[in-house]
């Protein structure tokens, strides 16, 4: 018989002997976890449609890392440092948006952002906001 924890994957273990460890996980966690897998989603669907160029692989390795840090909150591997880093790593994410689409670019800020770019923000200003509220508590 499988227990509650079994069913929804709480402090279950993988083939690979990591354990998952998510009965400490709260809301806050959950849509930052959330908001993780929509810019790690969003920058995989544009790092495979620019690959093989720089960008394309930029975009690809922003995606993992995204990836990666949910997968360290999963298993609470040092929690407190993975929120401390995402701060600057969302942040110059954001940074490096604006500069090279809207100061050194051709788009026009907002008429140029579109759907990708809106909905990568949103999550990424959201994930800020979670990660600090987080670190701070």
């Amino acid at each position: 018989m499988y227990s509650f924890a079994d069913m929804c994957g709480m402090a279950t273990t993988t083939q690979s002997g990591v354990q998952l460890r998510t009965e400490s996980l709260g809301g806050l966690h959950w849509i930052g976890i959330l908001a993780a897998l929509v810019s790690a989603g969003v920058h995989l669907l544009l790092g495979v449609r620019m690959a093989p160029s720089g960008m394309g692989i930029s975009f690809i390795l922003a995606g993992l890392g995204f990836l990666g840090a949910i997968v360290l909150i999963l298993i609470d591997y040092r929690r407190r440092a993975v929120y401390a880093v995402g701060i600057p790593f969302v942040l110059a994410q954001i940074g490096l948006w604006l500069l090279i689409n809207f100061v050194n670019g051709s788009k026009s800020f907002p008429a140029d952002i579109g759907t990708l770019g809106a909905v990568d923000k949103v999550a990424q200003l959201v994930l800020v906001g979670i990660l600090v509220a987080l670190l701070r508590s």
